[in-house]
């Protein structure tokens, strides 16, 4: 993806969003933010480089400024084209010059600034380098909640993303699972989701049997058989935001006590749900769910957080974690998808994006957590 995201924006948007972060960063003592290639690059101008190499790229945003994308040369063509172009000064710099000199002339000598988690340690330490006064901090740690809250147009391309994820499950509890390898599954799941919109796939979870105890398996050639229990965990970009579900799946009837799990995890994901409304704190979601799975006896075998946040990228912040004293706010939007992992067994884990409302939540994911029996 060149130039663009495919988000209908336009230039005023994001012109917003960065005022609405440069002011963000002078309430939290910062003297600006620099901004690297990668999600906040694209969130705020809309822009994505065609490579991300040793060539310095980077947005400095300053309150009371106009914000300046330094760019090289050789790019600066295509930076000029993003939606978000006009809302910004464009500052390229050719090879053979010094691009943390080009930058420095646009920072305080002695500024702290946030800057992106995923800039290269290469231009950090130039620009350190460069200017010796200067301080940062990770944009995680300075600004956890810069892309949380989602606008209207956001959360209907969340909407629409969840949709296409929906319409994957609808699809792939109708091919055949045993005797196929997870990886062949897993195949099926990145196809589907490409076929209903997705440009992107970022993993395609298949946990049978054993495998689903690891909550992170993805695939592997482990050949489905009759009376497996299957983690399927998928999702990826549609339109530049992300979509994330999971649904669990029995190959053929379940025994009693695989059905108990699954309706344990399927009540503790109701309560996560139940438990979201605006001021209630993130670990109020965790605690919610965790309550009902420690409650039924299998609480040392949920061994990761409730939930986390998603939008141009499929993990960020917030996170439903507990100690996560953030409150919730409406237009955020999360994964609630709590799971019972028994190792050398089998796993179950239900998985939807949630949005905060003005009075409590709504689902993005809207297909049935009930057990569904595949072939």
């Amino acid at each position: 993806m060149t130039g663009t995201t495919s988000a209908p924006f336009t230039a005023a948007d994001y012109r917003a969003r960065m005022e609405r972060a440069a002011r963000s960063a002078a309430d939290a003592g910062l003297a600006g933010l620099l901004v690297a290639p990668g999600p906040d690059m694209v969130w705020l101008t809309g822009y994505t480089p065609t490579a991300v190499t040793e060539r310095l790229t980077v947005l400095v945003l300053t309150p009371g400024r106009d914000p300046v994308l330094v760019v090289p040369a050789l790019e600066a063509p295509d930076a000029g084209h993003a939606a978000g172009a006009a809302a910004l000064t464009l500052r390229d710099w050719t090879d053979g010059k010094d691009p943390y000199a080009v930058t420095a002339a646009l920072l305080d000598a002695r500024g702290r600034y946030g800057i992106s988690d995923n800039t290269w340690a290469l231009h950090l330490l130039g620009l350190q380098r460069t200017l010796p006064g200067t301080s940062y901090a990770a944009l995680t740690d300075a600004l956890p909640m810069l892309r949380a809250v989602k606008d209207a147009a956001e959360l209907e391309l969340l909407a629409a993303a969840g949709a296409a994820a929906d319409a994957t499950f609808e699809a792939i509890r109708k091919v055949p699972f045993a005797g196929r390898r997870e990886s062949d599954v897993g195949q099926d799941l990145a196809a589907l989701l490409r076929r209903f919109g997705h440009s992107q796939v970022d993993f395609t979870i298949v946990g049978s049997g054993p495998n689903g105890a690891n909550p992170h398996h993805e695939v592997g050639d482990r050949v489905i058989q009759d009376g497996d229990m299957v983690v399927l965990d998928f999702g990826g970009l549609k339109d530049g935001y992300g979509s994330d579900t999971t649904r669990t799946v029995h190959v053929g009837e379940p025994t009693e006590e695989e059905r108990r799990v699954h309706d344990v995890v399927r009540a503790a994901q109701e309560a996560g749900f139940r438990a979201v409304r605006p001021g209630a704190a993130c670990q109020d979601v965790d605690r919610a769910a965790r309550a009902v799975i420690t409650d039924a006896g299998y609480g040392e075998y949920f061994i990761h957080r409730t939930g986390h946040g998603i939008g141009v990228t499929t993990h960020e912040p917030p996170y439903m974690i507990e100690g996560e004293e953030q409150p919730l706010v409406p237009g955020m939007c999360f994964s609630v998808e709590p799971g019972i992992y028994l190792p050398g067994r089998f796993g179950v884990r239900i998985e939807d994006i949630v949005t905060v409302t003005e009075d409590g939540g709504r689902r993005l994911n809207d297909t049935t957590r009930e057990m569904v029996i595949v072939d």
